[in-house]
């Protein structure tokens, strides 16, 4: 079972939160089950109506709370949007093995989400390891994908990248004080976000962390995921994925891409943009991996993107 129960974690079906805008931040926490009997937990913003749904999915150690601010925006125009939190992380329970950390599995557990919720094809938002689902997704059921946003991910992971995401996954610390977290992120991730100030190091704290029974602050995911990643390079991402994306390139398609990125470069960039020339793209400044898709000039793109599908 869930890894879960050591933590401090309120199970309300609905949670309010308020903007500056006062925009309506409401949300339902839902489920559903995975494959091998997992309880996965799902955030839905919005309601049903004529367009397809807006599907967010997470990174690598992130959790549904990565869309705190855009699922919300989006649901506002009139979309329905669902934010799971893939397997060992957020609210969804831990797997007993890690080799079930791996992609065509996170895939496995999105199928089975769209098969309860009775979903045909979707709007897929992926930030890093979730544009890399999406990509999977599209080479094996292209109808599915109504309309893609790829978030600083692409079919080539730069080495630089990769080395930089084996030196903090998976090592499980913790933190007296939302601020020592805060300073504890921005250590890691400064190079990637030079234009943060202390609350936004605080509020991406609060998104990828939580407080635990102890009184301590640590990271919410399984810390397993990394055994797969650290043991072979390969578990990072299929050696191939030009096919995967491919199969999006004649969709509504959005490229994002962090202008100090180390995980996707300038070059794949430039090719990922030949493929689909009917792509729109954009470079976010100031920004590495990855963008927290809060920029106004991701939420621009985002909104055309989205115009395009409607």
């Amino acid at each position: 079972m869930s890894g879960n129960t050591a933590r401090y974690k309120g199970r309300n079906a609905k949670r309010l939160r308020f903007s500056p805008l006062d925009m309506d931040t409401s949300f339902t926490d839902r489920h559903w089950q995975s494959a091998d009997g997992l309880t996965l937990h799902f955030r839905e913003y919005g309601t049903a109506g004529d367009r397809p749904p807006v599907i967010c999915l997470h990174g690598l150690t992130r959790n549904a709370r990565d869309f705190d601010d855009l699922a919300p925006y989006i649901a506002g125009q009139g979309w329905r949007v669902l934010v799971p939190s893939m397997r060992g992380r957020g609210d969804s329970d831990y797997a007993e093995e890690s080799d079930s950390y791996a992609l065509a599995t996170y895939v496995e557990d999105l199928l089975a989400l769209l098969a309860q919720e009775g979903i045909d094809s979707f709007v897929s938002i992926g930030t890093s390891m979730g544009g890399l689902m999406t990509m999977l997704l599209a080479q094996e059921q292209p109808e599915r994908i109504a309309g893609a946003v790829l978030n600083d991910i692409g079919p080539v992971l730069e080495t630089a990248g990769l080395d930089t995401i084996k030196t903090y996954v998976g090592q499980g610390r913790s933190f007296p004080t939302w601020m020592h977290a805060a300073r504890a992120l921005e250590e890691v991730h400064g190079p990637s976000f030079p234009a943060f100030d202390i609350q936004a190091w605080i509020a991406m704290a609060k998104r990828t962390m939580t407080l635990c029974n102890n009184g301590r602050i640590s990271f919410d995911y399984d810390m397993k995921i990394a055994e797969p990643i650290l043991a072979s390079p390969e578990a990072a991402a299929p050696v191939d994925l030009w096919p995967a994306f491919e199969a999006l390139k004649d969709k509504p398609l959005l490229l994002l891409r962090g202008e100090l990125s180390t995980l996707l470069s300038e070059r794949s960039f430039a090719d990922m943009r030949k493929i689909a020339p009917d792509a729109h793209s954009a470079v976010i400044p100031r920004v590495g991996h990855a963008p927290t898709l809060d920029e106004p000039e991701a939420r621009a793109a985002i909104d055309r993107l989205l115009a395009r599908v409607a």
